[in-house]
């Protein structure tokens, strides 16, 4: 009997490995897995312009290319640092028959925010989609160890770049827009050592669920995927991850894996469209490799 995809994914361990932050996802062994050839495009997302925060690697990358295979032109954003990566998904978007932009910056910055938001709109015509994905994140072993240029830096990309880019957007969003924000399950139940991360997350959770009734009036619906672990460079350029823990990476799931982000990036596609969504709004969505919550 063939395998199933559940069963046929990279599964740990991986090589030992250790990547120098922000993280390239050209150098990470095996490659991660975004091209999503087994998705079937309907034109979904036809017309529509999407922004999507760190879209140089990991979940943002597949977020744009499938975006672009659904018909949307794509702005994604990187740091200068990561131009091998932008420049690959600016590449297969290309490909896709899309319009993409690189948008180089650090969204810790407010400037950056709003460049983010205005040259999107400048450069592509309009926004109709805002994907906050972009996150930094350090393991330390004990909150002794996080230090405040450690947390603030952690808030400043993760949870302040959300406020940001939103309060930027809102003029540009008409009825029928849709933001959605990278969650985490860290932000559902905790994470050792993830003091700062998680945090960033329960807060993107719950903002998320603020917006959404805030926004309803203006029939701009706003939604989260909360994922467990996923492949990205996120993880092996994190500080506190030894290599061991890496070739590790997701082993604990219930699926004893990661998930692929081409796994995760159909919820984005499901979110941004409205024949898919239209009564869904204020959902964070786990996406937890067979892990369980409440509700």
């Amino acid at each position: 009997m063939a395998q199933t995809k559940i069963e046929n994914e990279p599964k740990p361990p991986f090589p030992q490995q250790k990547l120098d932050k922000p993280g390239i996802e050209a150098d990470l062994e095996p490659r991660p897995k975004y091209e999503a050839r087994d998705y079937k495009p309907a034109g979904k997302l036809n017309g529509k312009v999407a922004l999507v925060t760190g879209g140089d690697s990991g979940i943002g990358r597949a977020v744009a290319l499938i975006y672009a295979r659904e018909g949307a032109d794509v702005a994604i954003t990187a740091l200068p640092e990561e131009r091998v990566d932008s420049a690959e998904t600016r590449s297969v978007v290309e490909q896709a028959g899309r319009r993409c932009i690189v948008i180089e910056g650090d969204l810790s910055e407010p400037e950056a925010c709003i460049d983010a938001v205005e040259r999107t709109v400048a450069e592509l015509g309009q926004l109709d989609i805002l994907v906050h994905n972009a996150a930094h994140q350090n393991r330390k072993d004990s909150l002794e160890e996080v230090d405040e240029a450690e947390w603030d830096r952690t808030f400043r990309t993760n949870i302040y770049a959300y406020y940001r880019l939103v309060k930027a957007a809102l003029p540009h969003l008409r009825p029928g827009s849709s933001i959605i924000a990278t969650g985490s399950e860290t932000g559902i139940q905790g994470a050792a050592k993830l003091f700062d991360y998680s945090a960033t997350k329960g807060a993107i959770h719950a903002f998320t669920k603020t917006l959404a009734m805030e926004l309803l009036e203006r029939g701009i619906r706003v939604n989260c995927v909360a994922p467990g672990p996923v492949w990205t460079p996120l993880n092996a350029a994190d500080e506190g991850a030894s290599p061991d823990k890496v070739a590790s990476f997701g082993s604990k799931t219930p699926m004893k894996r990661p998930a692929q982000p081409e796994e995760i990036a159909p919820a984005y596609v499901f979110f941004a469209s409205e024949a898919d969504s239209s009564f869904i709004t204020g959902v964070v969505l786990p996406a937890m490799g067979g892990q369980t919550v409440g509700g």
